[in-house]
């Protein structure tokens, strides 16, 4: 009997251990699906506040993406496939550089981490970075992650939603709220 309650004892510590450990998430090697979102999105950064509707395109090797107004005008358009991005403003100046985070800090003063932000969208960790202190719900969905220098923290509109509602990203040079109205994938 003292030897069953030692085993009970050993393997509840244990799993303990195991549901208490912070283990990393392996990153898989497929691309990020393509999909079309719509929603809104709110940066805070340096003392400031960006607010704006948000249309996504992304494709296999290219994403597209506009930031609106509330009464639907372009605030920037953003495009960007391997030959680099162009980002033009409203007043129809266009900016470029090599990847849409460099760009829409130098543009917006806050860095849109588009790398990681196609797959989190989704509801993934995004295959180019480990993702570490991982917390997963009952339904087996992530709640929270940190990937690279971001916290991503994920908000689900009901008990058997696949995909997030909202996703919280901190990190970098900003604290970024997006919340998806729709996500379609083709």
């Amino acid at each position: 009997m003292r030897w069953l309650c030692r085993w009970g004892a050993t393997l509840t510590a244990t799993l303990l251990v195991a549901c208490t450990s912070i283990a990393p998430v392996a990153p898989d090697v497929a691309p990020a699906p393509a999909f079309e979102l719509s929603g809104r999105v709110a940066a805070r950064y340096q003392d400031r506040v960006f607010t704006s509707g948000l249309r996504w395109k992304q494709d296999a090797g290219s994403d597209e993406i506009w930031f609106t107004a509330p009464l639907g005008q372009t605030i920037a358009h953003l495009q960007a496939d391997a030959g680099g991005v162009t980002l033009t403003a409203a007043d129809r100046k266009q900016y470029r550089a090599n990847s849409i985070e460099s760009l829409t800090r130098s543009a917006l003063g806050w860095r849109f981490p588009v790398t990681g932000m196609r797959y989190w969208v989704l509801g993934q960790t995004a295959p180019t970075m480990a993702a570490t202190s991982v917390e997963r719900d009952s339904a087996g969905r992530f709640t929270r992650f940190q990937q690279g220098d971001f916290s991503v923290i994920f908000n689900y509109a009901e008990p058997a939603a696949t995909r997030p509602l909202r996703i919280e990203v901190a990190g970098g040079d900003a604290e970024i709220r997006l919340v998806i109205d729709d996500l379609t994938s083709p």
